[in-house]
């Protein structure tokens, strides 16, 4: 991942092995334990940096570059959140990061989780930006390499949504044969999250997967079907 230009190293943990927990959802304090929708958890070995931005660049922007030359590699996202969102940035900062450096305003934060491409799909990334009270912007990233085989890992639905409303495109390249009836119902559920984007759907297996949304209540009238070959599945926003 390209290191922004003046950034500067504010806290580097160089490889460690340990337990790591990654939320999929919104946190939150119950009763003193901290508490989430999802999570990935595995044991591995850890890197970690924490960049502050030069005062020309902004939390989003280091973020948004950040996730870009990530997702030209093939890294798949996993978990996607911004602003509130992602829940409080006192508990990313130090229960989730143990870094205080990390607490900011709440409308001023983003968190990614990542999955690398084959055949590194067992490392994870972890993006999270914040913004703090005295306008520093900070960009803390972690690589998290797994001891044992990660298995299946899937998005959530609003997550999808967001990658597609914020990118106009979902590219899925691994699904590239005859739908499958998680992937299905995942992305089916992300697209009704917001019923008025009109889409289309491309891949060797379009018309299936249109069919297969459909079957799972996707208006047929906001999905068309186009180029019938690629790699996986693409789906588009119309403009």
């Amino acid at each position: 991942m390209p290191r922004l230009a003046d950034a500067e190293i504010v806290d580097y943990r160089p490889v460690a092995e340990l337990e790591r927990v990654y939320p999929m959802g919104s946190i939150r304090k119950i009763s003193g334990q901290l508490r989430f929708d999802g999570q990935v958890s595995a044991r591995g070995n850890l890197t970690s940096v924490t960049y502050q931005l030069p005062a020309e660049h902004t939390s989003d922007d280091a973020f948004t570059a950040a996730r870009q030359a990530l997702q030209q590699q093939g890294a798949e996202l996993l978990f996607w959140c911004q602003a509130r969102d992602c829940g409080e940035s006192s508990l990313w900062a130090n229960e989730v990061f143990g870094n205080a450096k990390l607490f900011g305003a709440d409308d001023r934060q983003a968190y990614l989780l990542l999955r690398m491409a084959e055949p590194r799909n067992d490392t994870l990334v972890a993006l999270y930006s914040i913004t703090r009270g005295n306008r520093r912007a900070y960009l803390h990233v972690e690589q998290f390499e797994v001891a044992a085989p990660l298995g299946e890992l899937l998005p959530t639905s609003a997550t999808l949504l967001r990658q597609l409303k914020s990118t106009g495109k979902l590219e899925l390249p691994r699904l590239a044969g005859e739908p499958q009836e998680a992937w299905v119902t995942l992305v089916s559920r992300g697209l009704n999250l917001d019923s008025s984007l009109r889409l289309i759907v491309s891949g060797v297996s379009a018309g299936a997967w249109r069919d297969a949304l459909i079957g799972k209540g996707v208006r047929a009238a906001r999905l068309e079907t186009g180029a019938l070959d690629g790699k996986g599945l693409k789906i588009e926003v119309i403009r």
